[in-house]
């Protein structure tokens, strides 16, 4: 398995890192910081067959994905009494639905 590395991509510097959650069995996971962001993400397990390529691939998908989510215009939602209840079919309206024969 890969040790933990270092990365440009976008202007941005990635740090990533290898590390085992806690207890027993843990499993171990990459962790990966960016420059300009204090939060640290772990957004998938560690594999033997990770290579450097394929974790550097991944974690600025996730990255890039976040951003994007976070660009996004926020939706307000209402009260829960006041949301828009599903339309449902009533019976005369499916009567009136059926062909004639």
């Amino acid at each position: 398995m890969i040790k933990a590395f270092e990365f440009q991509d976008g202007g941005r510097q990635y740090s990533c890192t290898v590390e085992a959650m806690s207890g027993p069995d843990a499993e171990q996971w990459w962790w990966f910081a960016v420059s300009g962001d204090q939060q640290r993400y772990a957004p998938f397990r560690a594999e033997k067959s990770d290579t450097r390529t394929s974790v550097q691939e991944r974690v600025v998908a996730f990255y890039t994905n976040r951003l994007f989510q976070l660009a996004q215009p926020r939706e307000r939602g209402g009260h829960f009494g006041s949301r828009k209840r599903p339309v449902t079919a009533t019976p005369a309206a499916a009567e009136a639905a059926k062909p004639e024969a």
